[in-house]
């Protein structure tokens, strides 16, 4: 169980301010989806949890600063599953998966079975089991997207973070994605942040959305105070109609501004 914690935290590339003074604490198995329009700062935002871009203010897991700790014990500590992710042709479904379990295993090591094992179910979660020996180059964009949730789940770091998860996906395998990834935070305490454009589906899984514009954070709160048509127009620039369900769930759908009667 491991909570993380953004304190002031800021980044700029040159005189461009990509971040500025982000300051949350997301709780040991809670979700907060970063949402924003393009160029809004929550790759950016991800990226200083895995230190990969300079930034002032800190991140801390449960109090540890990440930055401050070598690349082997973050990624005990963190899961990414990027937007745009590097996989080599040549390799397998398998051994892709199997990347997953890389903090566990020594420098001259080798993988055991229990490595194995977790790999294969995270394949068997993500439906990917029957395409195990397939070279990654025959993978249809949808496959590859589910194929890094997999290493991502068979890493099995207690903060799980989601850059566009769903982007390649279709609507089942969306929602067999994010459903994987509620459970697991549910059973395993998974503290998960992710950055994503759909508005209704950041909505209807996350716990908390933070709505970045221009770096900073000018909206944060449950789906239902952060998703409102006024709020989405203002930031997006967007004409929107958005209906709350009895049970809760906030659709948001896009309205045309300029259609023929």
């Amino acid at each position: 169980m491991t909570s993380l914690a953004f304190d002031h935290v800021s980044v700029r590339y040159g005189q461009r301010v990509a971040v500025h003074d982000f300051t949350d604490e997301v709780a040991s198995g809670e979700w907060l989806c970063l949402i924003g329009p393009n160029g809004a700062g929550k790759s950016t935002l991800l990226r200083t949890v895995l230190a990969q871009v300079a930034h002032a203010g800190d991140v801390r897991a449960d109090g540890t600063s990440l930055r401050s700790l070598r690349a082997r014990p973050r990624a005990q500590l963190v899961a990414h599953v990027p937007q745009v992710p590097v996989m080599p042709d040549d390799m397998s479904v398998a051994e892709y998966v199997l990347l997953g379990r890389t903090p566990y295993i020594g420098h001259f090591g080798h993988e055991a079975r229990r490595d194995r094992q977790i790999a294969h179910e995270a394949l068997v979660d993500l439906d990917l089991e029957t395409m195990a020996q397939r070279p990654l180059v025959e993978l249809s964009g949808g496959e590859r997207q589910r194929l890094v949730i997999a290493r991502a789940v068979a890493q099995q770091a207690p903060v799980l973070l989601l850059d566009e998860p769903t982007s390649a996906l279709d609507l089942g395998h969306q929602q067999q994605a994010l459903e994987l990834v509620d459970r697991l935070r549910r059973e395993r305490r998974l503290t998960v942040v992710s950055a994503m454009h759909d508005l209704t589906l950041a909505g209807l899984y996350a716990d908390r959305l933070a709505l970045l514009y221009r770096g900073a954070c000018v909206a944060s709160g449950p789906a239902r105070h952060v998703l409102r048509a006024e709020t989405l127009s203002e930031f997006y620039g967007v004409s929107v109609r958005v209906h709350h369900d009895s049970d809760g769930t906030v659709v948001v759908v896009p309205r045309r501004t300029n259609a023929e009667v």
